[in-house]
C-alpha cells in the first residue's frame, strides 16, 4: 500500500509536529533563507564532536551538509541557505515542504560539498557530523564555524538538540520532541497499549537497485522509532548493527508480523520482483494477513529528524491502526 505525500498535507504534518515552532507562512511568496529575523548580536561556545565552536548567538544563515541537519533547520523553524544533495542534480528531500526550500541553495553533494558554493552563500553557521565531512573541518571552519556531531542515523534526537543548541534555538527543539513524544503515545495507545504493541513484530525492508536486499537492525533511524514505539521485533532483526542482506533465497529470515518495504532506485534492477513474485515472500505471516505495506523511500530512509519522524508516525498509524 502506497501513500504518497502531497506538498501540501508535508507542510501540514510539518506544522502540525510541532505548533510552537515559529514556520514561515507560505500565503505570499517564497520565504527568503534564514528565519526573517535579524540576529540578536553577541556569540556562545558550542561542543562538539571536534571541540568547540564559537556560534553567533542566533544564526540565521545557515548551511546543512547532510539530511539529519536539514531536517533539523526546517524543524526549528529556519529556511538554510544552502544544503547537499544526495546525488548530482537530485532535489532536496521531497517530505520537506518546497515553500520552505525555496530560496535553499544547493552546495554539493553529501559527502562532497562544494566549498566555494559555501563560501558564496556568507553562511554564519555550518552543520554537518564526523562521517561526512570530518577532512572538510578545518576547511568550512574557515568559511564559517562549522559544528559536527558524531554520526546520523540513531542518534538523530541527540543531534537535533545539538543543532538548537548551535542554532540558538532550544525552546523549539523542546517543542519538536513533546509533540513527537506524544504522537508515540497516541500511536501506543491505538495499538492497543504497550503489551500489544510488544506483540507486533515489526520489520523495515528496503530493495535497492544493484544491491542485495536489506532488513534494517536497531542501529538505524527506522530501528530507533521501533524502539521508541516498544514494538517487537523479528530475533535476526533485533540487535545492534546497520542491516541484514539477504538473497532471494533467503527470504524466510524476512519473516514477522508486519513488513514496512521501500524501493531505492531502478525496481528492475533490484531484487524486488525475485523476492516478491516468489513463494517464499507469499508464504511469510504478514504477506497473508495483508500486513505488508510499501513506504516512501525518501522519507524514511531521509527523514532523519523530528519533522520525518513525525510524518513516518502518522504513516504507520495509517497502516497499523
Amino acid at each position: 500500500m502506497t501513500r504518497p505525500l502531497s506538498r501540501r498535507a508535508a507542510l501540514g504534518l510539518a506544522v502540525g509536529l510541532a505548533p510552537g515552532l515559529a514556520l514561515v507562512a507560505c500565503g505570499s511568496g517564497s520565504p527568503a533563507p534564514g528565519d526573517g529575523s535579524s540576529a540578536s548580536g553577541g556569540t556562545r561556545t558550542v561542543k562538539h564532536a571536534r571541540g568547540e565552536s564559537t556560534v553567533p548567538a542566533r544564526a540565521s544563515r545557515v548551511v546543512a551538509l547532510d539530511t539529519d541537519a536539514l531536517d533539523s533547520l526546517v524543524t526549528l523553524g529556519l529556511s538554510p541557505v544552502g544544503a547537499t544533495t544526495v546525488s548530482e542534480g537530485a532535489h532536496f528531500p521531497a517530505y520537506l515542504p518546497a515553500e520552505r526550500l525555496a530560496g535553499t541553495k544547493a552546495v554539493g553533494t553529501i559527502g562532497q560539498p562544494n566549498l566555494e558554493a559555501i563560501a558564496a552563500l556568507r553562511p554564519d553557521l555550518i552543520l554537518s557530523n564526523q562521517v561526512r565531512d570530518d577532512k572538510r573541518y578545518e576547511q568550512l571552519s574557515k568559511i564559517a564555524p562549522t559544528v559536527l556531531s558524531k554520526t546520523t542515523g540513531p542518534t538523530w534526537k541527540e543531534n537535533a538538540r545539538l543543532h538548537a543548541e548551535a542554532t540558538g534555538r532550544q525552546p523549539e527543539a523542546e517543542a519538536a520532541d513533546a509533540a513527537y513524544r506524544s504522537k508515540l503515545r497516541d500511536l501506543v495507545t491505538a495499538l492497543g497499549g504497550p503489551a500489544k504493541a510488544a506483540a507486533i513484530r515489526v520489520e523495515m525492508a528496503r530493495f535497492l537497485a544493484g544491491a542485495p536486499t536489506r532488513l534494517y537492525l536497531n542501529d538505524t533511524f527506522v530501528g530507533s522509532l521501533f524502539k521508541d514505539l516498544g514494538l517487537g521485533r523479528p530475533a535476526n532483526q533485533d540487535k545492534s548493527g546497520f542491516s541484514l542482506e539477504i538473497s532471494p533465497e533467503q527470504v524466510d529470515q524476512a519473516a514477522a508480523d508486519v513488513i514496512f518495504y521501500s524501493v531505492y532506485g531502478d525496481a528492475a534492477r533490484s531484487d524486488q520482483a525475485k523476492i516478491t513474485e516468489g513463494a517464499l515472500w507469499k508464504n511469510l505471516d504478514a504477506v497473508r494477513n495483508g500486513r505488508v505495506f510499501r513506504v516512501d523511500d525518501n522519507l524514511w530512509m531521509l527523514g532523519i529528524g523530528y519533522t520525518g519522524a513525525g510524518l513516518i508516525l502518522d504513516q504507520m498509524r495509517g497502516d497499523l491502526a
